[in-house]
Protein backbone atom coordinates (compact mmCIF):
# COMPACT_ATOMS: atom_id res chain seq x y z
CA UNK A 1 0.00 0.00 0.00
CA UNK A 2 2.96 2.32 0.62
CA UNK A 3 3.76 2.18 -3.11
CA UNK A 4 0.44 3.84 -3.96
CA UNK A 5 0.30 7.57 -4.67
CA UNK A 6 -0.55 9.54 -1.50
CA UNK A 7 -3.97 10.41 -2.89
CA UNK A 8 -4.89 6.70 -3.00
CA UNK A 9 -3.26 5.54 0.25
CA UNK A 10 -5.99 6.99 2.45
CA UNK A 11 -8.70 5.37 0.32
CA UNK A 12 -6.90 2.00 0.33
CA UNK A 13 -6.56 2.13 4.13
CA UNK A 14 -10.25 2.93 4.44
CA UNK A 15 -11.10 -0.18 2.41
CA UNK A 16 -8.67 -2.32 4.45
CA UNK A 17 -10.34 -1.24 7.68
CA UNK A 18 -13.82 -2.11 6.44
CA UNK A 19 -13.46 -5.26 4.34
CA UNK A 20 -11.32 -8.27 5.25
CA UNK A 21 -11.06 -11.61 3.42
CA UNK A 22 -9.93 -14.44 5.68
CA UNK A 23 -8.02 -17.34 4.13
CA UNK A 24 -7.30 -18.23 0.53
CA UNK A 25 -10.23 -16.23 -0.76
CA UNK A 26 -13.94 -15.75 -0.95
CA UNK A 27 -16.36 -17.80 -2.98
CA UNK A 28 -19.95 -16.97 -3.76
CA UNK A 29 -22.16 -17.39 -0.70
CA UNK A 30 -24.99 -19.92 -0.87
CA UNK A 31 -26.73 -18.31 2.10
CA UNK A 32 -29.59 -15.87 1.79
CA UNK A 33 -28.27 -12.39 2.59
CA UNK A 34 -31.17 -9.95 2.12
CA UNK A 35 -29.54 -7.23 4.23
CA UNK A 36 -25.95 -7.43 2.98
CA UNK A 37 -26.30 -4.36 0.75
CA UNK A 38 -27.78 -2.31 3.58
CA UNK A 39 -24.98 -3.42 5.91
CA UNK A 40 -22.36 -2.46 3.32
CA UNK A 41 -23.98 0.95 3.03
CA UNK A 42 -23.92 1.40 6.80
CA UNK A 43 -20.25 0.37 7.02
CA UNK A 44 -19.18 2.88 4.36
CA UNK A 45 -21.37 5.72 5.59
CA UNK A 46 -20.63 5.23 9.29
CA UNK A 47 -24.26 4.73 10.26
CA UNK A 48 -25.67 2.52 12.98
CA UNK A 49 -27.91 -0.43 12.18
CA UNK A 50 -31.00 -1.40 14.13
CA UNK A 51 -31.17 -5.15 13.54
CA UNK A 52 -32.82 -8.30 14.76
CA UNK A 53 -30.39 -11.18 15.15
CA UNK A 54 -31.47 -14.80 15.35
CA UNK A 55 -29.53 -17.33 17.43
CA UNK A 56 -30.45 -20.92 18.25
CA UNK A 57 -32.20 -19.76 21.42
CA UNK A 58 -33.82 -16.44 20.54
CA UNK A 59 -34.30 -13.52 18.17
CA UNK A 60 -33.12 -10.26 19.72
CA UNK A 61 -33.18 -6.63 18.61
CA UNK A 62 -29.88 -4.72 18.76
CA UNK A 63 -28.63 -1.25 17.86
CA UNK A 64 -25.06 -1.71 16.61
CA UNK A 65 -22.27 0.42 15.16
CA UNK A 66 -20.97 -1.50 12.09
CA UNK A 67 -17.18 -1.39 11.70
CA UNK A 68 -16.47 -3.88 8.93
CA UNK A 69 -17.37 -6.99 6.97
CA UNK A 70 -15.36 -10.21 6.95
CA UNK A 71 -15.65 -12.87 4.25
CA UNK A 72 -14.52 -16.33 5.32
CA UNK A 73 -15.11 -19.10 2.81
CA UNK A 74 -18.74 -18.72 1.78
CA UNK A 75 -19.80 -16.90 4.94
CA UNK A 76 -20.11 -13.16 5.60
CA UNK A 77 -19.65 -11.74 9.10
CA UNK A 78 -20.43 -8.26 10.41
CA UNK A 79 -18.04 -6.83 13.00
CA UNK A 80 -19.73 -4.14 15.06
CA UNK A 81 -19.63 -2.32 18.38
CA UNK A 82 -22.51 -3.22 20.64
CA UNK A 83 -22.91 -2.06 24.25
CA UNK A 84 -19.26 -0.94 24.52
CA UNK A 85 -17.94 -4.25 23.17
CA UNK A 86 -16.78 -5.41 19.75
CA UNK A 87 -18.97 -8.26 18.53
CA UNK A 88 -19.21 -10.57 15.51
CA UNK A 89 -22.54 -11.32 13.81
CA UNK A 90 -23.17 -13.83 11.04
CA UNK A 91 -24.90 -11.84 8.30
CA UNK A 92 -27.24 -14.69 7.31
CA UNK A 93 -28.71 -14.64 10.83
CA UNK A 94 -29.81 -11.02 10.56
CA UNK A 95 -33.57 -11.22 9.95
CA UNK A 96 -34.38 -7.49 10.13
CA UNK A 97 -32.25 -4.38 9.58
CA UNK A 98 -32.59 -0.65 9.01
CA UNK A 99 -30.18 2.27 9.00
CA UNK A 100 -29.85 4.35 12.14
CA UNK A 101 -27.96 7.46 13.23
CA UNK A 102 -24.37 8.32 12.37
CA UNK A 103 -21.64 7.31 14.83
CA UNK A 104 -17.96 8.05 15.42
CA UNK A 105 -15.70 5.18 14.43
CA UNK A 106 -13.11 4.12 17.07
CA UNK A 107 -9.80 5.58 15.87
CA UNK A 108 -7.59 2.67 16.93
CA UNK A 109 -9.81 -0.15 15.75
CA UNK A 110 -8.09 -2.52 13.30
CA UNK A 111 -10.44 -4.95 11.55
CA UNK A 112 -7.84 -7.55 10.58
CA UNK A 113 -6.26 -7.61 14.06
CA UNK A 114 -9.65 -7.88 15.75
CA UNK A 115 -10.68 -10.77 13.52
CA UNK A 116 -7.46 -12.72 14.00
CA UNK A 117 -7.49 -12.18 17.78
CA UNK A 118 -11.15 -13.16 18.16
CA UNK A 119 -10.70 -16.23 15.94
CA UNK A 120 -7.70 -17.37 17.98
CA UNK A 121 -9.62 -16.80 21.20
CA UNK A 122 -12.55 -18.83 19.86
CA UNK A 123 -10.33 -21.72 18.76
CA UNK A 124 -8.52 -21.81 22.11
CA UNK A 125 -11.83 -22.55 23.85
CA UNK A 126 -12.77 -25.45 21.58
CA UNK A 127 -12.01 -28.92 23.04
CA UNK A 128 -9.42 -30.93 21.14
CA UNK A 129 -9.35 -34.63 20.24
CA UNK A 130 -6.84 -35.43 17.48
CA UNK A 131 -7.27 -38.65 15.50
CA UNK A 132 -5.38 -40.29 12.64
CA UNK A 133 -7.05 -42.56 10.11
CA UNK A 134 -7.31 -43.51 6.46
CA UNK A 135 -10.46 -42.75 4.52
CA UNK A 136 -11.68 -43.83 1.10
CA UNK A 137 -11.24 -41.16 -1.58
CA UNK A 138 -14.99 -41.17 -2.25
CA UNK A 139 -15.64 -39.84 1.28
CA UNK A 140 -13.07 -37.04 1.63
CA UNK A 141 -15.41 -34.29 0.40
CA UNK A 142 -18.12 -35.55 2.74
CA UNK A 143 -15.64 -35.42 5.62
CA UNK A 144 -14.64 -31.84 4.83
CA UNK A 145 -18.26 -30.72 5.09
CA UNK A 146 -18.96 -32.23 8.52
CA UNK A 147 -19.47 -29.50 11.10
CA UNK A 148 -16.88 -29.28 13.91
CA UNK A 149 -14.32 -31.50 12.21
CA UNK A 150 -11.04 -29.72 11.54
CA UNK A 151 -8.78 -31.49 9.06
CA UNK A 152 -5.20 -30.73 10.08
CA UNK A 153 -3.48 -32.51 7.20
CA UNK A 154 -4.13 -35.21 4.64
CA UNK A 155 -2.28 -36.99 1.85
CA UNK A 156 -3.10 -39.69 -0.68
CA UNK A 157 -1.36 -42.96 0.20
CA UNK A 158 -2.85 -45.21 -2.51
CA UNK A 159 -5.19 -44.87 -5.45
CA UNK A 160 -8.21 -45.42 -3.20
CA UNK A 161 -7.14 -44.22 0.26
CA UNK A 162 -6.17 -40.94 1.90
CA UNK A 163 -4.36 -40.58 5.23
CA UNK A 164 -5.95 -37.92 7.44
CA UNK A 165 -5.05 -36.24 10.71
CA UNK A 166 -8.04 -34.35 12.09
CA UNK A 167 -9.38 -32.79 15.26
CA UNK A 168 -12.83 -34.14 16.16
CA UNK A 169 -13.10 -32.14 19.43
CA UNK A 170 -14.28 -34.94 21.75
CA UNK A 171 -14.03 -38.72 22.03
CA UNK A 172 -17.82 -39.10 21.79
CA UNK A 173 -18.00 -36.94 18.66
CA UNK A 174 -15.12 -38.88 17.08
CA UNK A 175 -16.74 -42.23 17.87
CA UNK A 176 -20.04 -41.09 16.34
CA UNK A 177 -18.49 -40.01 13.04
CA UNK A 178 -15.97 -42.83 12.63
CA UNK A 179 -18.71 -45.41 13.16
CA UNK A 180 -20.97 -43.51 10.78
CA UNK A 181 -18.43 -43.83 7.97
CA UNK A 182 -18.48 -47.63 8.24
CA UNK A 183 -15.90 -49.48 6.15
CA UNK A 184 -14.94 -46.26 4.34
CA UNK A 185 -12.59 -45.41 7.20
CA UNK A 186 -9.92 -47.27 9.19
CA UNK A 187 -8.85 -45.63 12.45
CA UNK A 188 -5.19 -45.79 13.45
CA UNK A 189 -4.93 -43.50 16.47
CA UNK A 190 -5.69 -43.05 19.32
CA UNK A 191 -5.78 -46.60 20.67
CA UNK A 192 -8.53 -45.83 23.19
CA UNK A 193 -10.86 -44.83 20.36
CA UNK A 194 -10.01 -48.00 18.43
CA UNK A 195 -11.06 -50.01 21.49
CA UNK A 196 -14.31 -48.04 21.80
CA UNK A 197 -15.09 -48.71 18.14
CA UNK A 198 -14.46 -52.45 18.56
CA UNK A 199 -16.77 -52.55 21.59
CA UNK A 200 -19.49 -50.68 19.69
CA UNK A 201 -19.18 -52.95 16.64
CA UNK A 202 -19.40 -56.08 18.83
CA UNK A 203 -22.55 -54.73 20.45
CA UNK A 204 -24.09 -54.06 17.04
CA UNK A 205 -23.22 -57.57 15.82
CA UNK A 206 -24.57 -59.10 19.02
CA UNK A 207 -27.81 -57.15 18.70
CA UNK A 208 -28.33 -58.31 15.12
CA UNK A 209 -27.41 -61.94 15.84
CA UNK A 210 -30.04 -62.12 18.59
CA UNK A 211 -32.74 -61.03 16.17
CA UNK A 212 -31.93 -63.46 13.36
Amino acid sequence: MASLPPAYQKEAEMVRQRIYVDGAGWSCSEEELPFLSLIQEAVWQGKKIVLRYKTDEESKKRNVSPLGLVAKGKIWYLVAKYEKEFRTFRVSRIVEAKLGDSFERPKRFDLEKYWKDSTQNFLSKIPSYPVRFKIHVSKIDFLKNILYIRILKYSKITKDWIEVTADLETREWALHHILGLGDSVVLWEPEELRESILISVRKILDSYSKNL
